[in-house]
């Protein structure tokens, strides 16, 4: 792995991001979000809900991954208070 320097962390960040993405950098953002729901998956509730637009489901949909991102929060700050 090469070694790069950089004159401030602008260029630093820049030199991360992907302009020309081909199909191993889609592999690998695919594998992650498949580790991700592993660790860690989202888990909505069973059902069918009708919704009068799009921006009322995904308001929904927000709601619950707040939720859960919020349980999350919590109890990975109950394992640090309990070291």
């Amino acid at each position: 792995m090469s070694v790069y320097k950089y004159r401030s962390f602008e260029k630093a960040k820049r030199a991360l991001w992907n302009f020309h993405p081909d199909i191993n950098y889609f592999e690998q953002v695919a594998e992650l979000w498949n580790l991700a729901d592993k660790i860690c998956p989202i888990i909505y509730p069973q059902g069918i809900f009708k919704y009068r637009s799009i921006e009322e489901a995904n308001k929904q949909r927000k709601e619950w991954e707040f939720a859960h991102s919020e349980n999350v929060l919590e109890a990975s700050e109950s394992s640090k208070l309990q070291k």
